[in-house]
């Protein structure tokens, strides 16, 4: 379904601190990111991923929509600002970055096709 939340990622300062926090919270479980220093989130709901070296301190959400090129022609169309989408990461889809016609951020997601 278009719009439903499907990926999110939260930026923090210290990663390792934070996936100790959220593990004892939540019970989620993390794993290395492929390629990267980032981690990518098992929850029952929607998957994750966590950085560090963030200053702004934030989560930011992920929607899902079939065809990220399309979605992100309709952003730009009703007054938002979209960037280029990335690559495909494998097993995870391709993902851009967002904002409203209000300055909110927000991201796409167009998942892998199974």
């Amino acid at each position: 379904m278009a719009g439903e939340p499907s990926f999110f990622e939260i930026g923090v300062p210290d990663a390792t601190r934070a996936r100790t926090f959220y593990s004892h919270v939540f019970d989620w479980a993390f794993h290395a990111w492929p390629d990267s220093d980032m981690s990518w989130i098992e929850t029952p709901g929607a998957r994750g991923g966590i950085h560090d070296d963030d200053p702004e301190h934030r989560i930011e959400i992920y929607f899902a929509v079939p065809d990220i090129e399309a979605a992100i022609a309709r952003v730009r169309q009703a007054g938002g600002q979209a960037d280029d989408p990335g690559p495909e990461a494998e097993g995870f889809g391709r993902f851009t970055a967002c904002r409203d016609d209000q300055g909110v951020r927000f991201g796409l997601h167009q998942p892998a096709a199974h």
